[in-house]
């Protein structure tokens, strides 16, 4: 079974980022390069291949190459006041098929010394993305309550979470029956985990139990941008 497929994290991989969190710089790093590629960089790499797996089951649109599912290690500083080079964790998304990590709802999850972080939906979306999802949650929205409410997600993840707007967005009345929905400019589930998990193989299935939750909902916020996709195709196919 893909579960066993993934031991977990060495420690060694852990101690890493708690030497990293003290000393993020080039003189700490470059001389532990090495640590990185080999106890963190490829048990990523490791853990991306198993959830591919067990993505081509229930979510096979969002199988990810690992090379493009993993998030890059360092950080871009040139508009940040941050300036430290390297992020304290490893991250990795799984974006649907032909939309990208900003135009769709996608998978992720994250490993640090400090948490294992797990979610579902849409962080980032363009302007054109969110503008669809609201158009398709306001024609759909009891149906898309109906996936808030599952109780797999509920258990696992909790409440929806995401920024909101004060009031509902231009083009939408305060009386809507999807108003409360409409006001969100993120849309996504998001859960915690204690460090410790990331070093046994109960890290997959955590992971994995949590993706099939959340999997109705990444799918409902995708299909209207599909369906934008498809009919753009077929315009092509004419013109």
């Amino acid at each position: 079974m893909a579960q066993s497929a993934f031991p977990g994290f060495p420690q060694e991989g852990i101690t890493f980022f708690r030497g990293l969190a003290r000393h993020n710089n080039r003189e700490w790093f470059l001389p532990r390069k090495a640590v990185f590629e080999e106890q963190v960089k490829a048990p990523m790499r490791a853990l991306v291949t198993a959830v591919n797996r067990a993505l081509a089951r229930f979510a096979p649109a969002h199988v990810a190459e690992p090379e493009k599912a993993i998030y890059r290690f360092y950080r871009d500083t040139r508009f940040s006041p941050d300036k430290t080079p390297y992020k304290d964790h490893i991250a990795a998304t799984f974006a649907r098929r032909g939309l990208g990590r900003h135009d769709g709802a996608g998978y992720y999850c994250a490993v640090s010394h400090k948490e294992v972080a797990i979610a579902g939906g849409v962080y980032m979306p363009t302007p054109e993305t969110l503008a669809a999802m609201r158009r398709h949650i306001a024609a759909r929205h009891r149906d898309f309550r109906r996936i808030l409410a599952a109780r797999p997600l509920r258990n696992l993840f909790g409440e929806i979470q995401g920024e909101q707007l004060a009031r509902v967005p231009k083009g939408y009345c305060s009386s809507d029956p999807a108003a409360d929905l409409l006001r969100f400019k993120q849309l996504y589930f998001y859960a915690q985990l204690p460090p410790e998990i990331a070093v046994t193989p109960a890290l997959l299935d955590e992971i994995l139990k949590r993706f099939r939750a959340v999997t109705p909902f990444v799918d409902f916020l995708n299909e209207p941008l599909i369906a934008q996709r498809k009919k753009a195709a077929e315009r092509e196919m004419y013109f």
